[in-house]
């Protein structure tokens, strides 16, 4: 099981988490290597769960 609140990501990001998890069951990887790699995966995508809009600084050369 992923450390952390699991309340703070969005629906996409569980969505995400389950189609990469299914994947890597169908290469033969267990379950809960699956799952860490899947949470893994997503908040190094995303940067983690959710994040307000307000007061966040935007890096120059993103959007």
């Amino acid at each position: 099981m992923p450390r952390g609140d699991e309340g703070a990501c969005t629906d996409k990001q569980e969505r995400k988490a389950e189609q990469f998890e299914e994947r890597c069951r169908c290469k033969g990887v267990s379950k809960v290597e699956a799952e860490w790699r899947a949470w893994a995966t997503v908040n190094k995508e995303d940067g983690g769960g959710r994040k307000s809009g307000s007061g966040r600084a935007h890096l120059p050369g993103t959007s």
